[in-house]
């Protein structure tokens, strides 16, 4: 019964392999280059890990550079006006001009009219934000990829 149905079945799939060796040796090759070939990609771009840094004192802030110096941050979430105003008050002592824009756009127009000391703060949801400077995009310290 069943054992001689799969001593059949064996026999004839050994037979279809002898007969057609070509596409049983690409069956068993093909895996193995692009296993190889995969090895060899990881082996050109290693990930690299980075040792921690110690902790230092980097000294006093010179708040000299931050004389008008302006945030505008989009979308005015009453989160996104509790950081804005952390950001402000509790860490200078002259505080920082924080501007909200109801948009992404609005924020755009803005930094085109204003001085190179302005940054924005695009807020994506309560955890993640982007930082815009006047001609470029900063993803958050989070955002991270091998080198």
């Amino acid at each position: 019964g069943v054992w001689r149905q799969t001593r059949a079945l064996l026999f004839k799939n050994c037979l279809i392999k002898c007969r057609t060796k070509k596409s049983s040796v690409q069956e068993v090759l093909f895996p193995l280059f692009f296993l190889f070939w995969l090895i060899l990609m990881s082996m050109m771009h290693p990930h690299r890990k980075y040792d921690e840094v110690a902790n230092a004192n980097l000294g006093a802030l010179d708040t000299s550079m931050l004389v008008n110096f302006v945030i505008g941050y989009t979308p005015p979430t009453h989160m996104a006006r509790e950081i804005m105003k952390k950001v402000a008050f509790d860490n200078f002592e002259d505080g920082i001009i924080t501007e909200e824009y109801l948009s992404e756009e609005e924020l755009q127009e803005a930094s085109a009219f204003k001085p190179s000391n302005f940054v924005g703060v695009v807020f994506n949801d309560a955890m993640s934000y982007q930082l815009r400077f006047p001609d470029s995009v900063a993803m958050s310290s989070i955002y991270m990829e091998s080198r």
